[in-house]
């Protein structure tokens, strides 16, 4: 696999054949760096490095880490690269130094395969699967796991967010991914029809930052532009044989899996692209990880329909999960500002519910009467967040168990967490709402499998099985008598030494150990005639001999394979143990899910508690009401940062319905024309109230002191400007392809949020694109829209067009500059502010004073007029701006027009006209 490149590019593709060979091979870092099959037939090599070469030829495309007794080692072109990735020290096998290794310890090897799987590498784990101590050939060694960056499921990875495996899979129109996070069990197939179809898989895949992404052998080479489109993470791809991409072979995979004959009860029938692409996860994770990951016993389809729709535009630029700037402030985002969850579960479904907000009245009501009970009973409430203390992360656990990578410590936790399950039980039966009562019913205590661990394992077991001490007593007699033996073996030797001396009347005699000849016998040359006849001669000394018995060998064989056999037997009852727990994974997974939501619910109400939130009321129209709405994440950030209050606005939005007269006296506004100064608040006010849609339909209470709305299909954002050089795209480009998606695509249940259209071109330019987006939205969509802009020509339509309102940002003047009042009122701004803005920031005296005798001048040479070019033709078109001779305007101010005639003034302006009338 090649190295992998840096954010700005895209990161390299593997082709995969369905048994997961590979078809490329890791190219060198350094020229004169050779692999084994191009520097020397096997017949050259060692049986060591013959048995290297063949790991390496079935894994060609990934760094094969080989195990050597205390290390993993690499070789060649992966000892190269490794020693690069990690700051390694680069040594040599052989004196010529012409085979480079380089190597980690085994027992330290966790972290080192983590930053190359963060890298984007793969990496193929060759283990030693024979005792050392027991063959005296060479140790036999195998592939027993590929680790990729989808597959990855180490105890690094962030609590609050899903690692995914994706795959794409388009035929005759139809796209279709699958999204599976294998350290969760979490598994998701989507499908997408018609002329956006592509586009909608993509945007879906960017919205969920999947780690690696599986395609087709023959899928086309730019797809990959379109993958990195609207995202800065870039993740692996991955290419598998076409023939792993078939209708016969992947869904009966995925039947095989779920164990069904149908995939009809997941949603999934009528759907064969989906379910392809489910099967392509399914194949690509057994080919890896060499083990059936059992937690993986369930598969959701993703309808678009049950979800209001974000895309990933609106995802970065409303900072929903990630801040926009790499490295900023998480307080940022609108997760950190929600969260508040007590376990990793609810913190991965509060972030997947920002992402994926409802679409449903009914289920979103029944969050906001669940919220509600919790909200008003502090005592119930505060309970229930504490009975969450002490639940990890059930999900991972139960992966880690399920891929045969949990230890001791692992099963002991998962333990203690479903040991806090019927507390938690007891104190959800205090709630009443239908939510909280379904979750009761749903909460399995899983007595029976706590009961199990408990009773097998020691209270504090050991880190490996290795170590030993991790069964507990009394679970195996033969375990227990190895220990004991372990144990008094000291006490065994000195009984058996006091018996031999009163049966042989040498009180001299003594039993002994050494590591050449184990146990022994030792009596003084003076005493050999009373020696019995079973003794056995082992050793002579000049002035001792040394002798054994039966009863001596077979105490020494017991005592040194005591603790070989011991370990032995651990690893068979944890083994057995693993099964036990298995045989439980879907009941975990189903108590997974209920602990989460019980846990976001808690969360909201906690929230709505602390920060004064409210519940929102839905209603069956499209409008948007908020009376003294806040902004939920600089609300808490100043208030965190003890920057002062945020200054509350009302927001009052009505979507024009399909019955709505084009024009009426009383029409409700669907369209707000927002003016005023840089800093504000335009911006605030514009995400403001796309939090409160996206929160409302979440099921949370929103801030403000009242909220009506109705459903909202998707929320569009165009904010801010950006630029994609990368991707041959400039700022202009970006803001006209976001603003096209929302005038294609949205509906009059969408919410549209419009920030400074048109400033990345010319002026007139981007004056008239604005002009006619807003005719467009009025006349076409009637979504409710809130238009931020610095032209204040747009904010004559407002007198055109029945359903536009003219809002402004509230200042005040003084002496000294200007004052933000951060206050919303009606009207339109009559200035921009810039030079103030300027000022505030900090420009040099010299060039404000410039700039605003250049502003005086450009406003006396250039007011434009604005008005419809004739009743007849297409309403509220713009003429052509056209700015006022020069000539004309100096003619004006040598004017005294106060000493002028009644003729000399009609004689001016006959002049001034035609002055006007000369090209």
């Amino acid at each position: 696999m090649p190295s992998p490149g840096t954010q700005a590019e895209p990161l390299p593709e593997t082709l995969l054949s369905g048994s997961a060979d590979t078809e490329k091979k890791l190219p060198s870092s350094a020229p004169d760096v050779k692999s084994p099959a191009k520097s020397a037939s096997d017949d050259n090599l060692t049986p060591f490095m013959r048995q290297w070469t063949a790991a390496k030829n079935e894994h060609p495309d990934t760094l094969l880490f080989f195990r050597m007794g205390d290390f993993y080692e690499l070789f060649y072109d992966d000892a190269v690269i490794a020693a690069r990735e990690l700051q390694l020290t680069l040594t040599a096998r052989d004196r010529e130094r012409a085979i480079p290794m380089a190597g980690v310890p085994y027992h330290a090897a966790e972290n080192y395969l983590q930053r190359l799987l963060r890298k984007g590498f793969r990496i193929a784990i060759c283990e030693q699967m024979e005792d050392p101590k027991l063959t005296k050939k060479i140790v036999r060694r195998e592939v027993t796991r590929v680790l990729t960056p989808g597959t990855a499921f180490d105890a690094s990875l962030d609590q609050a967010q899903n690692n995914f495996l994706a795959a794409l899979h388009e035929s005759d129109g139809i796209s279709a991914i699958a999204l599976l996070d294998l350290s969760t069990g979490d598994f998701r197939a989507a499908e997408f029809h018609g002329p956006a179809a592509h586009k909608q898989a993509i945007d879906e895949l960017a919205k969920a930052q999947p780690s690696e992404i599986l395609l087709s052998s023959n899928a086309p080479a730019d797809l990959a532009a379109d993958l990195t489109r609207n995202t800065d993470r870039v993740a692996a791809r991955t290419r598998v044989d076409d023939w792993v991409w078939t209708r016969d072979y992947a869904v009966p995979l995925v039947e095989r899996k779920l164990g069904v004959k149908s995939l009809e009860g997941f949603g999934l029938n009528g759907h064969p692209c989906a379910a392809i692409a489910a099967g392509v996860i399914l194949h690509y994770v057994q080919s890896t990880q060499k083990l059936d990951a059992i937690h993986i016993d369930s598969l959701r389809f993703l309808e678009r329909s049950n979800e209001l729709q974000l895309d990933p535009v609106t995802v970065r630029n409303l900072e929903l999960v990630e801040s926009l700037i790499a490295g900023q402030d998480t307080r940022t985002t609108l997760f950190s500002t929600l969260d508040c969850s007590q376990t990793p579960m609810g913190k991965r479904l509060l972030r997947a519910t920002i992402l994926r907000p409802l679409y449903d009245a009914a289920v979103i009501n029944a969050r906001y009467e669940a919220v509600a009970e919790a909200h008003g009973d502090l005592m119930c409430r505060e309970g229930l967040r504490r009975a969450f203390n002490g639940i990890l992360d059930l999900e991972r656990l139960l992966a880690r168990l399920s891929l045969d990578s949990a230890g001791p410590r692992d099963v002991a936790a998962l333990a203690a967490s479903l040991a806090k399950l019927p507390e938690l039980h007891k104190t959800l039966t205090a709630f009443t709402a239908p939510l909280w009562r379904d979750l009761t019913d749903r909460l399995d205590p899983l007595a029976d499998v706590t009961t199990i661990i408990t009773k097998t394992l020691v209270e504090q077991p050991p880190l490996t099985l290795a170590d030993g001490g991790v069964i507990a007593e009394g679970v195996s007699a033969e375990l227990d008598d190895l220990r004991r033996i372990s144990r008094d073996g000291r006490q065994s030797i000195s009984t058996i030494e006091e018996r031999e001396r009163a049966r042989t009347g040498i009180a001299s005699l003594k039993v002994r150990y050494n590591s050449v000849f184990g146990y022994y016998i030792e009596i003084s040359k003076s005493n050999l005639a009373l020696a019995p006849a079973d003794y056995e001669r082992k050793q002579t000394l000049v002035n001792a001999e040394r002798f054994t018995t039966p009863e001596l060998k077979d105490y020494e064989v017991r005592v040194l394979t005591a603790h070989d056999r011991a370990i032995e037997i651990e690893k068979q009852l944890f083994a057995q143990l693993r099964r036990s727990v298995l045989e439980a994974a879907g009941r975990i997974r189903r108590i997974s899910a209920v602990v989460a939501e019980a846990d976001m619910l808690a969360g909201f109400a906690h929230l709505a508690t602390i920060r004064n939130y409210t519940r929102p009321e839905l209603v069956d129209e499209p409008v948007l009401e908020a009376v003294a709405a806040r902004h939920p994440v600089i609300e808490d950030w100043m208030s965190a940062t003890n920057e002062g209050r945020f200054i509350p606005n009302s927001l009052y939005l009505c979507g024009q319905t399909q019955n709505d007269p084009e024009t009426t006296e009383n029409t409700q506004p669907s369209l707000l024309l927002i003016t005023g100064p840089n800093m504000g608040g335009k911006s605030t006010y514009l995400r403001q109230a796309a939090m409160l849609v996206l929160m409302a339909q979440m099921g949370s209470y929103v801030p403000a002191a009242r909220m009506r709305y109705g459903l909202v299909d998707r929320i569009y954002t165009r904010i801010g400007a950006s630029d994609n050089v990368a991707r041959g795209r400039s700022t202009f480009m970006v803001e006209m392809t976001e603003t096209a998606t929302i005038l294609n695509t949205a509906t009059n249940k969408s919410l549209v949020l419009l920030d400074e259209m048109g400033r990345g071109t010319a002026t007139f330019d981007g004056l008239s694109l604005a002009w006619a987006t807003v005719e467009f939205l009025h006349a076409e969509i009637g979504a409710r829209t809130l238009f931020a802009t610095h032209y204040h020509e747009l904010t004559m339509l407002a007198e055109k067009l029945p359903r536009v309102v003219n809002l402004r940002v509230g200042v005040k003047e003084s002496p000294s500059g200007i004052v933000f009042l951060h206050s919303i009122e009606p009207g339109a701004a009559n200035k921009s502010y810039g030079i103030e803005v300027a000022r505030l920031a900090g420009l040099p005296k010299a060039v404000l004073e410039r700039a605003r005798h250049v502003l005086r001048q450009h406003e006396r040479q250039e007011r434009r007029s604005v008005q419809a070019e004739s009743e007849t033709a297409e309403p509220m078109q713009m003429t052509i701006f056209t700015p006022l001779s020069q000539r004309i305007v100096d003619r004006l101010n040598a004017t005294d027009v106060n000493s002028l005639t009644p003729l000399q003034a009609l004689n001016l302006l006959e002049e001034l006209k035609q002055e006007l009338a000369k090209p």
